[in-house]
């Protein structure tokens, strides 16, 4: 059986990048879960996500791990 390969398809419109900046010890469960559902497993990585509302609610939930990179 072949395995799907993924396709290197970027989703249109603007972007933002988020940066983790500080660590996830000692923050809740659900901001832990959050900042892991946001594709990040290394403190200081950013990655870039399109720009809506609710990846921007998203670092709201998290101001004081995540931030946006303009």
């Amino acid at each position: 059986m072949a395995k799907a390969k993924k396709s290197g398809v970027q989703a249109k419109g603007p972007m933002i990048k988020i940066q983790w900046y500080r660590s996830t010890i000692g923050a809740n469960s659900d901001q832990k879960l959050l900042v892991r559902s946001l594709g990040f497993s290394k403190l200081n990585q950013v990655r870039e996500r399109p720009d809506n509302d609710s990846m921007r609610g998203a670092v709201r939930k998290a101001p004081h791990l995540l931030r946006i990179i303009e």
